[in-house]
């Protein structure tokens, strides 16, 4: 009698630097979900996420045909819940990673689109409890809204003249250098639906945003449609009036993918408000409100994503907890006075490559999709 529980085998090897699938039955069922009793076998001998392994290794490993090991594994790799480089294979995080491309693919049934939609929602719900990653880790950090305009942007004396506003802090550098944008359905929005619990900020159709090279894949693989340079900033500024946070990944190197997220649905940053968990490293940028322009309208107070700012109505005044702002300028670029501008107030520049084990999230996206 075979007592191995391979699910338990590969839910330890879904771990990815600090990343990882915790140990609950919710897990269980999704993996059970993805991946039946013969893939989960042959998953067991695959090396942990994030690591290659060839079809002539697996057939030593398991005793099983490399045919039958292709042909086992065929409706996972269609299904975006396992990596395939020609012969090679290899496992991704449930979260990011195979969550994003199981949704923006799906190729499973819409029984099992609804049950994994389901799974999901509780793993955001209770991110608390069930501490996919650690607190070390930042996934993105929002970059500045295409609205804000060089009157709305100070530099603090205190930050060197040199950085300025660097490429990778403001959402304008994925347009000026670029000619190719799609948009793809925003994969926490649409779980969202699915369980009948829609977003109050935007339907899942105002999803993530792509330019270059992948925005040409998504459009012709049919997961995403085409934009023009001029439906691209359209597109962008309907986002930031319906108050979506532009997030990129926590890395100075050039962005080609972003969410624009809501703090009811998106798996970052609805932790992050709930709990206080760091998935969302702070801009460079705080917002600051001129009093002589200000009228007390409210707008940013409603549109602000963390709820950090607040009218004092016996002092008559717009009050801003720095403490929870993320400086995504949300606020700033919804103010109908031009009241509030973005300044610049530290220099932080995050590394090149932000790696989940030995890859970004971006890779392990772009492999998954192609």
């Amino acid at each position: 009698m075979n007592d191995i529980n391979y699910y338990e085998v590969v839910r330890q090897k879904l771990t990815s630097g600090d990343i990882h699938a915790p140990k609950h039955e919710k897990v269980y069922e999704l993996m059970k979900i993805f991946w039946d009793e013969d893939v989960i076998k042959i998953l067991s001998y695959f090396p942990n996420a994030g690591n290659s392994v060839s079809l002539t290794e697996l057939s030593k490993k398991s005793g099983i045909p490399k045919r039958e090991i292709s042909r086992t594994l065929r409706k996972a790799v269609k299904k975006k819940t396992l990596i395939k480089k020609g012969n090679k294979y290899e496992l991704a995080p449930l979260v990011p990673g195979v969550f994003e491309a199981y949704f923006i693919a799906r190729q499973d049934t819409e029984d099992n689109l609804k049950k994994v939609a389901k799974i999901y929602r509780y793993l955001f719900k209770n991110a608390d409890e069930l501490k996919i990653h650690n607190n070390k880790f930042t996934l993105f950090s929002p970059i500045l809204p295409i609205k804000l305009n060089e009157k709305l942007i100070e530099i603090d004396e205190s930050v060197e003249h040199k950085s300025q506003v660097l490429p990778f802090e403001v959402v304008a550098d994925l347009i000026n250098k670029n000619e190719s944008f799609a948009v793809i359905p925003c994969q926490c929005r649409l779980i969202g639906e699915l369980n009948n619990e829609p977003c109050n900020y935007a339907s899942s159709d105002m999803g993530c945003f792509l330019v270059g090279k992948p925005a040409i894949a998504v459009v012709n693989m049919g997961y995403g449609r085409a934009l023009s340079k001029e439906e691209a900033i359209e597109y962008l500024k309907k986002t930031e009036k319906a108050g979506l946070v532009h997030n990129a990944s926590n890395e100075s190197s050039s962005h080609w993918f972003i969410c624009n997220c809501c703090p009811d649905h998106c798996g970052a940053l609805m932790p992050m408000k709930k709990y206080g968990i760091k998935n969302i490293r702070p801009s460079n940028f705080i917002p600051k409100i001129n009093p002589e322009i200000c009228v007390k309208c409210k707008t940013c107070v409603k549109k602000c994503p963390m709820e950090t700012i607040e009218y004092i109505e016996d002092k008559d005044e717009i009050v801003i907890n720095y403490n929870k702002c993320i400086g995504c300028g949300i606020c700033a670029s919804n103010c109908p006075q031009n009241a509030i501008f973005m300044k610049k107030i530290r220099n932080v520049i995050p590394q090149k490559r932000n790696v989940m084990g030995n890859k970004t999230f971006d890779e392990i996206l772009g492999e998954l999709l192609i």
